[in-house]
């Protein structure tokens, strides 16, 4: 997932263990509070000692779980372009049509986009603090997830270019991560289920539109 600077895993926490168990939830509950923050206040506006206390501990016992500030953020925005992509894969493993694999695409990813607002704001505005390689391999995840749906995409344009693919492929992803910030309010149920209909089909519109 991260680099070895950047988190320590679930999985190097030893997680068959009572105590690994109790570490790898901490370390869940620490990435989706920091989220939660820097969403809110920015990377900036937000101190170790903030996180620290919005899972019970301090700021200095943090560092059981990240080396730095900057490295929580890098596990957050890893932890969400893995998610994407390994998400996206088994999408497409199903045999269907390129209609069908379009909108479980679309579905899979207003999902994320619904569950996971806070990680889409955080990572619009706060990507430039991860250290270079950090930065390098989400943009890496990134391309290798448009990828899946481009490859998509091109089923059902086959006139289209490659360029044209990948504007279409970013404009749907606008359209979907957008709109979280504007509904929070009805993010309830039966509300939810409306919302995830609408960002669906207008998605789905727009991206096997002519």
């Amino acid at each position: 997932m991260a680099t070895k600077s950047a988190a320590v895993t679930a999985s190097a926490a030893g997680t068959g263990t009572g105590r690994g168990r109790a570490k790898a939830e901490r370390y869940d509950s620490l990435l989706h509070e920091a989220a939660r923050l820097f969403a809110a206040n920015g990377f900036d506006g937000v101190s170790l000692e903030d996180i620290g206390s919005a899972v019970g501990i301090t700021g200095p016992a943090v560092y059981r779980h990240f080396s730095s500030k900057r490295a929580l953020l890098a596990a957050i925005l890893l932890r969400a372009s893995e998610g994407l992509l390994a998400g996206g894969r088994r999408v497409l493993e199903a045999d269907a049509d390129p209609v069908q694999q379009l909108r479980d695409l679309i579905d899979f990813h207003v999902e994320f986009a619904l569950a996971d607002a806070d990680v889409i704001r955080v990572h619009d505005r706060d990507l430039a603090h991860l250290s270079d390689d950090d930065r390098h391999r989400v943009r890496r995840l990134q391309s290798e997830y448009v990828d899946l749906w481009t490859g998509v995409l091109a089923r059902l344009h086959s006139e289209g270019s490659a360029p044209d693919l990948r504007v279409r492929a970013h404009a749907g992803f606008g359209l979907i991560n957008s709109t979280p910030y504007s509904v929070r309010a009805l993010r309830e149920a039966p509300e939810d289920a409306v919302v995830r209909g609408i960002l669906a089909d207008m998605a789905y519109a727009a991206l096997s539109a002519r």
